[in-house]
């Protein structure tokens, strides 16, 4: 019995042994820090652990354990919930959608872990605002139109009764950061057709993504292998959201889904030139590379609607938009979405907050309180977030 004990655990060890080291040799190999990010042994150290547990999971999603994204999820929402005495935290159901409504001056008695949960709170606390963060349906059991869906039925509910929670509903803000900034993108631009609700003041939109078209951008080529959001990891992520198989993946790299016809229209907001040359590298490749791929075409055409494409709409529609307060990062291979979207309010007279973090990087938001684990850029995002919401 010993020896079968010493087997086993001899085994184990081999296992998550061989994924590590594969983890380790993959960053090195393939992972490029730029010189401006700060605590770059930090990063690395971070980025080889993300890439251990995604090693992980493909396994044990191979092994019909579990699937990658629950086991990466599993891992991403373990942290220290922290009981703030003047937040009070109820988790709620509109429908069938969960959601987490934080207001201030009480305290919570039923908390679960999360997230966002700790950034919710703090935004709670420092603007004395209420906040309510919706539980939308994820990866891998749903897929667009389902994360959409989900918010903007969310916030149809909450904007029939603001009042009901102690909000006035002329200083209501929706906020989100990469994909929930794509969700209050799209959701906004959704609302303006409905004139019984109350008007959005403002929209918050940190390192969106607001096209899943140009992949040919100067960010998606600079920081194409900056951690966390790789290429590699963005296009998969973006096939998997849009139920489009992976086999295209290269296809929609090199362009050789845009009819021409299709870029005739829309390279007048979604091309290189609308980013200025001061964010262009002296190595830049063209746009674009690939041959039209009619195929690739039909299996991906979707990717025109403006529910997917927000920075596709109308030139009436943005011009109606509320005011918007942006965030990028100079490391993050979605810089140039949120610069094209920016190009496309400022032309339609939408005021801009503009807020660019030369340190920052993809997903650098939540490691805000992650005490030895955060970064300066983090801090430097939640304050300007802060300071703009206080201020209107």
């Amino acid at each position: 019995m010993a020896v079968l004990w010493l087997l086993l655990l001899g085994g184990l060890t081999t296992f998550f042994l061989g994924h590590f080291v594969w983890a380790v040799v993959k960053h090195f190999l393939t992972t490029e820090v730029p010189s401006s990010l700060k605590h770059p042994v930090k990063l690395r150290v971070m980025h080889c652990f993300v890439l251990f547990l995604m090693a992980l999971g493909n396994t044990l999603e191979k092994l019909r354990i579990c699937t990658l994204n629950k086991f990466v999820q599993f891992f991403g929402d373990i942290g220290v919930i922290k009981k703030d005495p003047i937040v009070l935290v109820t988790n709620m159901r509109f429908g069938s959608i969960p959601v987490r409504l934080f207001q201030p001056k009480a305290m919570s008695s039923q908390l679960q872990r999360d997230t966002y949960h700790n950034l919710c709170s703090f935004l709670v606390r420092e603007t004395d605002s209420v906040l309510l963060s919706v539980g939308y349906g994820e990866l891998p059991h749903y897929h667009h139109p389902v994360l959409f869906n989900d918010c903007l039925s969310a916030t149809i509910q909450f904007l029939r009764g603001p009042e009901t929670y102690g909000v006035d509903p002329s200083r209501v803000v929706l906020c989100g950061e990469s994909v929930e900034a794509w969700a209050v993108a799209t959701i906004v631009q959704v609302l303006l057709s409905s004139f019984s609700l109350p008007k959005i003041r403002a929209q918050i939109l940190i390192t969106p993504i607001i096209q899943a078209i140009n992949f040919c951008l100067p960010s998606h080529q600079k920081s194409k292998n900056v951690p966390f959001l790789t290429r590699e990891f963005m296009i998969f992520c973006v096939c998997k959201y849009l139920a489009i198989d992976v086999s295209w993946k290269d296809a929609m790299l090199t362009g050789a889904v845009i009819p021409l016809d299709k870029w005739k229209k829309y390279s007048k907001w979604i091309s290189s030139d609308n980013i200025p040359r001061r964010f262009w590298s002296q190595d830049l490749q063209p746009e674009f590379l690939g041959c039209f791929n009619e195929a690739a075409y039909l299996e991906t055409k979707h990717i025109f609607d403006v529910q997917i494409s927000p920075v596709l709409a109308d030139n009436k529609i943005i011009a109606q938009l509320p005011e918007v307060f942006l965030v990028t990062c100079e490391n993050d291979i979605l810089r140039d979405d949120g610069l094209l979207y920016k190009k496309r309010f400022e032309d339609q007279g939408v005021p801009v907050t503009w807020n660019h973090v030369e340190d920052g990087f993809h997903g650098c938001l939540v490691l805000f309180d992650w005490k030895f684990l955060s970064f300066p850029c983090s801090v430097k995002i939640v304050n300007t977030v802060v300071g703009y919401i206080k201020n209107i």
